[in-house]
């Protein structure tokens, strides 16, 4: 048999093989994307999926962005900027070095590339295919930072494709790079969502390592973290993390490292701290670890892996020995607290000291935890209402009241109309892809309610649990030990005030029963001593019909992004729908509908979207001011608060204006108690 002919690969099949081995999967692809904006000090990190990433994967970033003289270049094999000669390798401090991502993605996928850096006047699209640029470089209106989108990914290598898992499983993997990233890099914003659905992870900028395992893994693993941290100049080595205590385990473990800020794989560290948890947790559970190593750079190979989930580094061995004691010493000291029970067999008689006994292993000093420490929340427990013989029902009838019940008395009752604002139900509702703004305007007061976010408020509000309505101003929460006092009007309108920005475009209608004359609810208003309207300000009827003339010429735009509809004959139809099960008081309508002509900055954009926001949230938080009791306690406790809870970002100002207020502590209760 003759031996066979050895030919030179074309460069097509030797590229499309190199990139079979850095993108295995959309994961992949995401992983090295994530690391080029974090490399281009990125703060703010955006994507978006459809169909698990092989149809479209996109992230968007704020970060230093391309130039555009290297646009033509950027998608070769082995162009970096980070990265000049073979020595560089020894002390390289950036994520990426080898110039191999973008190249590998656009030899399998179609890449698009919007681009912009602080000093050029706009941004730059450019497509590519099989590493080159494909058509001209276009200008482009477009924010500072880069947009990268990978349209069918594997396109051109099908049995690749076939062997990839469902969508769902492969965005579940997307998921997981993406919280590993966001965990470790709590500096920056990340926000991961399905094409046309909500976020599926959000972590606000300037946030903790801890704060972040919680909003992404679970208030449960949130509460159970025991911090560790070590320093050692002779090793070089400095060591952060977290690990859950031995009161909770996973069915599946969750386990984070990186190694000078890479997201890699070590399975020596990972044996050893499993070998750790083993003394502690029943069989076939785990713990929840993240750590994190920074060790010298030039003791650390990072060109050992295709995908770079590897590493190897001098010491290995004593390293993860200094680990596993210091990761030991943390869960022994946090083990006083574990409790213990054991088993009687038939017939025993029932110990004097059944509930609970405490087994220190380190000293045998360590007390029991107190009463006074334990958090006594439950979804069985009785509300405040049941003191009081107050039903908590009428669910039902908020369902199309409109706010209903006796009108203010500045209003006559002969001037506000009757009719009732009615949402679609639940069978007739369909699926809306929901849209993604590009204005400007809107991500910056987006970001402006993100950066002035409390955290400690917002752990408060996010694990608050409802304990019941005082009076139409003010309700219970409890968090923790703690006991607060509420004041709902301010809570409300920041809310809304928010799902106004973050909802922007996205807006369900709350239609009208019967259209309601402009003009006519512009009268009831100015007989409202609130307005402040006296005769020396003109006409009634003429400043009527100014503000009925104001808003039908801003009727295209609020119809579009608020689905507020205004016929041209001045007649309102619809409203925003904020909420699911919430409908505001048309008693406050007219009020709004005044507001909207004189206090809404109609003439700049971000301030017209600002203001038409602030008027409209405050429009909807007046919430219980004419409902029958039954129903706004209902909608305090089922639709408010919960929405508080999963949506809210509390204002560092709602920490000094009394709208949450301390009552009481269960610790200091008992040293009350101590005293008597």
């Amino acid at each position: 048999m003759d031996p066979g002919v050895i030919r030179k690969l074309d460069e097509v099949v030797v590229n499309r093989i190199a990139a079979g081995e850095i993108i295995q999967r959309p994961a992949n692809a995401l992983k090295e994307m994530i690391e080029n904006s974090l490399d281009a000090k990125a703060t703010s990190i955006t994507i978006t999926v459809k169909a698990g990433g092989l149809r479209s994967l996109q992230i968007q970033d704020n970060g230093t962005g391309i130039r555009r003289e290297d646009l033509g270049i950027v998608c070769e094999r082995f162009t970096t900027s980070k990265l000049q000669s073979f020595d560089d390798l020894s002390s390289i401090s950036t994520y990426g070095f080898r110039g191999e991502a973008l190249a590998s993605i656009s030899h399998v996928a179609h890449l698009t590339i919007v681009t912009k850096t602080k000093h050029e006047k706009c941004a730059y699209k450019a497509c590519y295919e099989d590493g080159k640029l494909k058509g001209d470089i276009k200008p482009i209106a477009g924010n500072q930072g880069t947009q990268i989108t990978v349209d069918e990914l594997f396109y051109n290598v099908p049995m690749r494709k076939q062997a990839l898992k469902t969508p769902n499983e492969e965005f579940q993997r997307i998921s997981d790079v993406v919280s590993k990233y966001a965990v470790h890099n709590p500096h920056a914003c990340f926000i991961l969502k399905k094409f046309g659905e909500t976020a599926t992870i959000r972590t606000q900028a300037k946030a903790t390592v801890a704060h972040n395992i919680g909003a992404i893994y679970g208030a449960g693993i949130g509460k159970a973290l025991v911090p560790i941290e070590l320093r050692d100049e002779v090793m070089q080595l400095t060591v952060q993390g977290y690990v859950t205590n031995v009161n909770f385990s996973l069915k599946k473990g969750i386990s984070l490292m990186f190694i000078n800020h890479r997201a890699v794989e070590c399975s020596a560290l990972k044996k050893a701290i499993d070998a750790i948890y083993a003394v502690y947790l029943p069989k076939g559970s785990a713990p929840f670890v993240y750590l994190s190593l920074e060790l010298n750079p030039q003791n650390v190979d990072v060109n050992v892996h295709p995908t770079k989930h590897e590493v190897h580094f001098l010491h290995e061995e004593e390293i993860v020995e200094k680990v596993k004691l210091l990761v030991e010493r943390a869960l022994l000291g946090g083990n006083a607290a574990r409790s213990y029970t054991q088993a009687l067999l038939p017939g025993a008689t029932q110990p004097l000291d059944s509930s609970k006994v405490n087994e220190s292993i380190v000293g045998g000093d360590e007390k029991p935890r107190l009463d006074y420490k334990f958090v006594r929340t439950s979804h069985s427990v009785q509300k405040l209402e049941k003191f009081f013989n107050i039903s908590g029902s009428g669910a039902g009838s908020s369902a199309g009241s409109g706010g209903g019940g006796v009108p203010m008395k500045e209003v006559p009752q002969d001037e506000v109309v009757e009719p009732k604002l009615t949402q679609p139900s639940p069978s007739r509702k369909k699926k809306v892809v929901k849209r993604e703004t590009r204005l400007h305007s809107i991500h910056t007061l987006r970001q402006q309610v993100e950066s002035d976010g409390d955290e400690n408020l917002r752990k408060i509000f996010r694990e608050l649990t409802y304990v019941g309505t005082i009076d139409r101003e003010q309700v219970l929460i409890q968090y923790d030990t703690k006991m607060y006092l509420s004041k709902v009007q301010p809570i409300a309108e920041e809310l809304f005030y928010q799902l106004l920005l973050f909802n922007f475009g996205n807006f369900e209608r709350l239609t009208l029963s019967e259209p309601l004359e402009l003009k006519r609810l512009v009268h009831a208003g100015l007989d409202d001593p609130a307005s402040g309207y006296t005769e020396e300000d003109g006409p009634a009827d003429e400043l009527a019909d100014v503000i009925v003339q104001k808003l039908v010429s801003k009727a295209p735009v609020l119809r579009e992004y608020y689905n507020l509809s205004i016929r041209e004959d001045g007649c309102l139809e619809s409203l925003p729908k904020l909420l699911d099960n919430y409908i505001p008081s048309l008693v406050f309508l007219p009020m709004y509908v005044i507001r909207l002509a004189t206090d809404v900055e109609w003439e700049e954009e971000q301030e017209c979207f600002r203001t038409f926001s602030r008027e409209t949230a405050h429009f909807f938080s007046r919430i219980a001011l004419t409902k029958p009791e039954k129903e706004y306690r209902w909608e305090l406790e089922h639709v408010l608060y919960p929405a508080v809870r999963n949506y809210l970002i509390p204002p560092k100002e709602m920490a000094k204006n009394g709208s949450l207020l301390q009552l009481a502590s269960l610790p200091e209760l008992y040293r009350v108690f101590e005293r008597c």
